[in-house]
């Protein structure tokens, strides 16, 4: 990959999605690249959070057209996002409390015995996946006192950790993130930070949704603005300041989308 000419990974054209009498997109474009992390901000309200979801399969949209690898696609379902490449940390998490720490890392994922009968019957290894999940979460420097305990008995910090484990082990190609440090202390989120820089370093096209300036900064290469559901403003975070940013998204500093 040649580092002066990144690769497209997902291209939107034209994207729409209303709820009734509210337009929340209104023919927004968006491209993401390899090896690049793009902040998606604006107020709230802005639309950041339904692109998001039409990209992830959760919505329909209106009207567009998405293309990832240059091969125009409709993505019907989380699922059929998934056999994209294409992985979600949601705002919402889309962890399952009563299944324990192993079973959401390996959620849609699950290990079975048995041969095809037990898959079956849906027979799960948890042996094989709790080694497995013990490993990916070493290597991605989260600690989690148990992976047999409930996500529904771990603090929201932890809930967000395995959340965003989940997407960045099995994200090889595009991993949108939905305020991922949101919950999470100072530690927790300069870990999330370096785990966007890992996934950025392999290769991957990352979408930041943050409020944070500072993370925007560190992180990001490029920054989208949405602003009442429309694109104002794509710049390089290293042409502007933060001032710059928070203008752009209160409306303060008007600028033309980039080409």
């Amino acid at each position: 990959m040649n580092a002066e000419t990144p690769v497209t990974a997902l291209q939107v054209e034209g994207l729409c999605k209303s709820f009734r009498a509210v337009q929340a997109l209104d023919h927004v474009d968006l491209t993401l690249r390899y090896g690049e992390v793009t902040a998606l901000l604006g107020d709230n309200g802005a639309g950041k959070s339904t692109f998001v979801k039409c990209v992830a399969g959760v919505y329909a949209p209106d009207a567009g057209r998405m293309r990832v690898d240059g091969v125009e696609t409709s993505i019907t379902s989380p699922d059929a996002a998934r056999a994209l490449g294409i992985e979600t940390v949601h705002q919402t998490l889309a962890v399952i409390d009563t299944l324990d720490v192993a079973e959401n890392l390996f959620l849609n994922r699950e290990h079975t015995r048995g041969g095809p009968i037990g898959a079956w019957f849906g027979v799960l290894d948890k042996k094989r996946m709790r080694s497995e999940a013990g490993h990916i979460l070493e290597r991605l420097g989260i600690r989690i006192p148990s992976l047999r305990r409930p996500m529904g008995a771990l603090s929201g910090g932890q809930r967000q950790a395995v959340a965003i484990g989940r997407a960045t082990a099995w994200g090889r190609q595009i991993v949108m993130l939905d305020e991922p440090a949101a919950a999470l202390g100072v530690e927790q989120a300069a870990r999330v930070l370096e785990l966007i820089g890992n996934l950025r370093a392999g290769g991957a096209a990352v979408l930041l949704i943050t409020h944070n300036m500072d993370r925007v900064s560190e992180v990001c290469d490029r920054a989208v603005v949405l602003r009442q559901g429309r694109k104002t403003a794509e710049v390089a975070v290293g042409d502007v300041t933060k001032d710059d940013l928070v203008a752009y998204i209160t409306g303060a500093k008007p600028q033309q989308p980039l080409p």
